[in-house]
């Protein structure tokens, strides 16, 4: 029983972990205006989600 048990727990731990990896995603480009001025602080959102990130001055 005891084996089954931490088969199991070291099966859920795997998937975690994978999850877990999967969401890193890097995203890149540039945030401008009507002017084509870049903008710095502009919130940048994941659409259909939550997950986002801030334009820097870069």
């Amino acid at each position: 029983m005891k084996s089954k048990l931490s088969r199991f727990l070291v099966l859920l731990l795997a998937l975690i972990a994978q999850l877990t990896f999967a969401q890193e995603r890097t995203v890149s480009g540039i945030v401008t205006d009507d002017t084509s001025m870049p903008l710095p602080g502009v919130s940048v959102l994941v659409k259909g989600t939550k997950t986002g990130t801030q334009t820097d001055f870069d």
